[in-house]
């Protein structure tokens, strides 16, 4: 059926003939995108004509008249109508009857409609009392009626808009400024509202209204694709889920990506994000132009007083060879000559970064059209100018997004290219990877006086996810990366391996630091031998601390910060000559651990102390405070069978969950009468929801517990059958792994899985099923995924064979997959 064809079909049967029409057009595939859009929004015109039409075919002084979206002639599956009936309010009788006749079908057919009835004085006066109005009916369409009448509203709310310019416009930045803090960056969430969230289809319409202004105009290379890209995706949205949503929600992103003909969620986010990215870096650049004239405009009238008229000079100030200031941006010189000078673009980026000015569009524009390539390896000139750029902090995010909008990062960084707008579906990750990288960068260049090569820090941190845009693990396609753009930007070959250590090893502190025994030799010679020398290690250290003040707030804490400082403490000390002992040395216990180690041999059950902790104050170099962990809870039981199963069951009755947790057996003192040993628990918890329960209470259930009389197994399983699990995006399954030479001692096996009330319970029963004993372990959660190592041996003490060991993560896992 032809377009022709869909609107006969409307005209001829009405109501339900429109329905039919509309349901068959929103079913043509080949129709979709900008086509569709218009073909829908003419045969609704139709139809509205003909409703407007047989209600009243000599209507005088009266019109119909389309606003927003649908004025814009962009109707997707789910929209809503936005109608205008507008009149001269010679008849308001007719006119309201007028309306029912044309609002009721519109409501009986379930389709969403924002209408008003209004005369052009109340049109102009709602608009001025309310932006919204005005915004939309800057896309006011005529459709039927009074063609005179839409005509002169419409010249009146253009020439309205541009007086009013100098004062709404300011109005509509903080309007969208507003909806930004409240719905977010579109490009960095996981589930972004395509419409409301900054870089979504709100700025888009409001970068039209601005050049609606004749104040100032959007940058327009790739404005108008991004716009379709955006709305094709909120089309296909519509349709997979029937409903008027703008939220690209996780569970229907594959089957949007599909309805669109992409490859997967993945290549669907990465579409979206780059749109927003467009939008965004045109808003900023707009609402910087807007500012700047808006200035000039009130400056410039003291100005001509003062000059006698004659027009005004812009100052321009030196800031780099070929590159000044001109009012607040960087622009360049009139002497610059980009297309003899190829380090001209990352110089004058570097200078505006250090200036903390915006990189001018114009220049950005024309250093993209003109500059020569660098050659390779490139001069020491460059590789200066980058390094500069990145250590200059804040600044650094705009003016690498500037450079980044006209293509020149990736032709300077070819491998940059699969990075960009890369999603991470991690909820640890607050951005994209390619933002990632240039946030630990800046994170970096805070750091950069701790280290003896902050050259080599900043490049590192600019590298060290590059191989994410690459199959198999990301340390390690990232090193054969890192090796060729470091030789490329003209490092030498010690520099290029100190980078490539950096980038393969750059999860390796926070991976052992909360995840080994730092008491076992064998794990401090393990990074000592990985790292290599005590400068890398320096470097290795801050780059840690960077990236994971970078990833988000899940990932780094004071107590993981001295996890890490301890860690390199050790590390360093034996890559300075010192060998630690063949027997591993443990912490010293406490008073307040010998005393209840004392007290639970003495009583011969369980105590535990449950008191409220915060971390220790920051380093004097920190700008951080001190943060709460939640509860410490400090367990002393005597060494016995079933202790971790029986102590994770009652922590997750009492809905309990363990942020981080030890486990270590404590050899009783010398002046205690008997032998034995007890085991210590120090774990952080926090409540779920809710407040914590009294330690007498956890104490009376934990002895209930390990003597057999409270069946943990059938609570919690009561507990699930009562609240069942929330839809949502599967989480993968869980990995247990075992770690190849960690340790001498033990046998350390790796879990990792998505945090769940129970998961620790399951663990330790599946363990305690294996007659493996728990000779230590450290838990860590972040954000929705443990990470737990366990350090077991045999009934005798000593590590599990190879195989036994293989066979026991074999079990384990297949326990929590159940």
């Amino acid at each position: 059926m032809t377009r022709t064809d869909d609107r006969k079909e409307a005209d001829d049967t009405g109501p339900s003939g429109y329905a039919a029409a509309r349901l068959h057009l929103l079913n043509q595939g080949v129709r979709s995108g900008p086509p569709r859009r218009t073909a829908l929004a003419g045969l609704t015109d139709d139809w509205l004509t003909g409703l407007f039409t047989a209600a009243a075919p000599a209507a005088k002084g009266i019109s119909l008249v389309a606003v927003g979206g649908y004025g814009r002639g962009e109707l997707s599956p789910r929209s809503d109508l936005d109608l205008l009936l507008l009149h001269d309010g010679s008849d308001p009788a007719a006119v309201a009857a007028l309306a029912d006749r044309l609002w009721y079908p519109v409501w009986d057919l379930g389709i969403s409609l924002d209408h008003s009835v209004r005369t052009p004085a109340e049109a102009r006066k709602t608009a001025g009392e309310d932006l919204k109005v005005q915004l939309g009916l800057l896309d006011a369409r005529h459709l039927v009626g009074d063609l005179g009448l839409t005509a002169g509203l419409r010249t009146a709310i253009l020439a309205d808009w541009r007086n009013q310019a100098p004062k709404r416009l300011p109005e509509l930045q903080e309007l969208c400024a507003e909806r930004a803090e409240r719905h977010g960056e579109l490009r960095f969430l996981l589930e972004p509202d395509l419409k409301e969230a900054r870089g979504g289809l709100r700025d888009a319409t409001a970068l039209r209204a601005v050049a609606a202004s004749w104040l100032a105009d959007a940058p327009r290379e790739g404005l108008a694709d991004a716009r379709r890209r955006l709305l094709d995706a909120r089309d296909a949205l519509h349709l997979v889920t029937g409903r008027a949503t703008d939220r690209l929600a996780l569970q229907e992103q594959d089957q949007v990506a599909a309805e669109l003909g992409l490859l997967d969620a993945d290549t669907l986010l990465r579409q979206v994000y780059e749109a927003a990215r467009v939008i965004s870096y045109a808003g900023d650049v707009t609402w910087r132009e807007v500012n700047r004239v808006l200035r000039a405009r009130a400056v410039r009238p003291r100005l001509r007083a003062m000059l006698g008229g004659g027009k005004p000079v812009a100052e321009r100030s030196p800031l780099a060879e070929g590159v000044v200031e001109q009012e607040g941006e960087a622009v360049l010189a009139r002497t610059a000559r980009p297309e003899r000078d190829p380090v001209l673009p990352l110089r004058a980026a570097a200078a505006a970064a250090q200036a903390a000015l915006p990189l001018s569009p114009h220049a950005v524009r024309r250093m993209a059209a003109t500059a020569r390539p660098l050659p390779t390896p490139w001069p020491a000139e460059a590789r200066e100018q980058l390094i500069t750029l990145l250590g200059s902090g804040r600044p650094t995010v705009d003016v690498w997004e500037a450079l980044e909008a006209e293509g020149l990062i990736s032709r300077l960084l070819p491998d940059w290219e699969r990075v960009r707008c890369r999603p991470q579906r991690n909820a640890v990750h607050l951005w994209t990877v390619d933002r990632h990288l240039i946030e630990t960068a800046v994170r970096a260049s805070a750091l950069t006086r701790r280290v003896s090569r902050p050259d080599l820090l900043l490049v590192a941190a600019l590298l060290h996810d590059i191989g994410k845009g690459w199959p198999g693990d990301h340390s390690v396609a990232g090193e054969i990366i890192a090796r060729d753009v470091a030789a490329r930007l003209g490092f030498d070959r010690a520099d290029v391996t100190v980078l490539a250590t950096l980038v393969r090893h750059h999860l390796l502190l926070v991976e052992t630091a909360t995840r080994r025994d730092l008491d076992d030799p064998a794990t401090v010679r393990a990074v000592a031998d990985a790292v290599g020398s005590e400068s890398t290690l320096e470097l290795l250290h801050a780059l840690t601390e960077a990236d994971a003040l970078a990833t988000g707030p899940a990932a780094w804490s004071t107590w993981r910060a001295s996890l890490i400082t301890d860690l390199v403490r050790r590390v360093a000390a034996v890559l300075a000559g010192e060998h630690p002992g063949a027997e591993p040395e443990p912490a010293a216990p406490t008073a307040e651990q010998e005393r209840l180690a004392i007290e639970a041999h003495r009583t011969g059950g369980p105590v535990l102390a449950l008191r409220a902790q915060a971390e220790p104050g920051p380093p004097e170099d920190s700008a951080e405070t001190g943060e709460p962990l939640g509860v410490e809870l400090l367990i002393a039981v005597p060494d016995q069978p079933g202790v971790l199963p029986a102590l994770a069951g009652v922590l997750a009755l009492h809905r309990l969950t363990v942020r981080t947790g030890g486990l270590r057996t404590l050899r009783l003192p010398d002046d205690v009468e008997d032998d034995g040993s007890v085991l210590l628990l120090d774990w952080r918890v926090a409540a779920e929801y809710g407040s914590l329960p009294q330690a007498t209470r956890l104490r009376a259930d934990l002895v209930r517990a390990l003597d057999g009389s409270l069946d943990i197994t059938g609570r919690l399983a009561e507990r699930d059958a009562a609240y069942p699990r929330r839809r949502g995006r599967a989480a993968p399954p869980p990995r247990v792994t075992v770690a190849p030479a960690a340790s001498r001692h033990a046998t350390v096996i790796e879990v990792r899985a998505q945090d769940a009330p129970g998961l620790l319970f399951r663990i330790g029963t599946a363990l305690e099923k294996a007659a493996i004993r728990v000779r230590s372990m450290h838990v860590s959660t972040l954000g929705a995924n443990a990470v737990d190592a366990f350090y077991v041996t045999s009934g005798t003490g000593a590590p599990l064979p190879p195989e036994d060991a293989t066979a026991t993560a074999r079990t384990l896992e297949e326990a929590l997959r159940a």
